[in-house]
């Protein structure tokens, strides 16, 4: 499992020609370290008497953060196996009108399922951003910081993930399920963009 790895073993594979892991496993990777960051930060605020009017709550997103962290960590193996089988379609023989239709119909199959993957990797990457905008108010000021790095963080995912999706619905012949996932990705786009730069803007004010 990818998520087994040490730093320099990931990076290694990363930088290779191996098929996977790729942008996608990447991008679950500094999703799951900006989220780590929000768990950071709820462990330097819990106790402290300065927030005690929010300890319940601290408690509840630093459960949240560390669990959503672990999670955001799945989607580096989840994105290689969903690619695993496109990869595959590819090298799928086409020299006759048989083989053609039966790659096109795996084809289809293997780009919806390689699209669905970072979808589901961007709507995780949201519930963090939900989490971090939280901690950058009831969190301790004194970490507040790794609160807007963590935002960048996974902003640069969110981003990076949505690529995974376009890249694969352009090739699809259904353009009515390639435009489903569009309009959801694009979606995902705007909210989490607007939430990551608005909590970034706050975390800025608050420190310079």
């Amino acid at each position: 499992m990818m998520a087994e790895q040490n730093m320099q073993e990931f990076i290694e594979v990363l930088s290779s020609k191996a098929a996977v892991p790729g942008g996608g496993g990447a991008c679950a990777y500094v999703a799951a370290a900006g989220m780590a960051l929000g768990a950071m930060v709820a462990n330097l605020t819990t106790g402290k008497k300065k927030y005690a009017q929010y300890q319940e709550e601290i408690e509840e997103l630093l459960s949240k953060a560390e669990q959503l962290s672990k999670e955001l960590m799945t989607y580096m193996d989840k994105d290689a196996e969903s690619f695993e089988p496109l990869s595959k379609a590819y090298g799928l023989p086409k020299d006759t009108k048989e083989q053609q239709e039966y790659k096109e119909t795996v084809m289809e199959k293997a780009l919806k399922e390689a699209s669905l993957t970072p979808v589901a990797l961007m709507e995780k990457i949201l519930d963090a951003l939900k989490i971090l905008e939280r901690l950058s108010v009831v969190g301790s000021r004194l970490a507040i910081s790794d609160v807007g790095a963590g935002v960048q963080l996974c902003k640069a995912a969110l981003n990076g993930a949505s690529l995974n999706v376009f890249i694969n619905t352009k090739l699809m012949k259904d353009t009515e399920t390639a435009e489903e996932l569009n309009t959801r990705t694009d979606a995902l786009l705007i909210e989490g963009n607007e939430l990551a730069d608005r909590i970034y803007e706050e975390v800025v004010d608050a420190i310079r």
